[in-house]
């Protein structure tokens, strides 16, 4: 029996890739870096809607590292309204965007432009709300080392959904910070 010329060089690739790769260091396999954030969060009144005043919420996020030094993407996932009666507005806002981060000796100054949706309703109240329209933020913020892989933020945004021409579009945030 005889092999081919193109099978045995296709054996011989794929046989050698193999030996390659189990030389391969766990140091040189490459895992993202970035940040995960967890805080409290409060709203400028009007924000989402004229007429509802300040929020008070939480607010999440996900930072990856996409080149180095600085550039990342960036997911946001806040809620507001907690702990008030079914009259004031529950809003959840997503967003995503780009995010430019400078950093030295622990310190981490970084700054975004995203672009989502909100959600906003209510249960009672004189007004009923319930939409879902688009939303944009610029935000900036810092955070600073405070443990290993730890930091705290504190962080402000120009948050702004369409429909929605008054009002302070403000929010402002602190809390924890987990790198990776």
């Amino acid at each position: 029996m005889t092999i081919s010329r193109p099978v045995l060089c296709a054996v011989v690739l794929l046989f050698s890739s193999l030996i390659s790769l189990s030389f391969t260091s766990p140091a040189q396999v490459q895992i993202p870096k970035g940040d995960v954030y967890l805080g409290l969060s409060r709203t400028g009144a009007g924000t989402f809607y004229s007429n509802v005043g300040e929020l008070k919420g939480w607010e999440g996020t996900m930072h990856i590292e996409l080149h180095k030094p600085f550039i990342g993407i960036e997911g946001d996932l806040s809620h507001y309204g907690l702990g008030a009666d079914s009259s004031v507005t529950r809003t959840t806002a997503f967003i995503f965007g780009p995010r430019i981060t400078l950093g030295a000796l622990g310190l981490k100054v970084f700054a975004h432009a995203m672009v989502g949706g909100e959600h906003s309703a209510n249960s009672g109240g004189s007004t009923a709300i319930s939409s879902t329209p688009l939303a944009y933020a610029l935000d900036g913020g810092l955070d600073g080392p405070i443990a290993p892989f730890f930091a705290r933020r504190v962080d402000g945004d120009y948050i702004h959904a369409a429909g929605n021409s008054g009002g302070t579009p403000a929010r402002f945030g602190t809390g924890l910070v987990f790198r990776f």
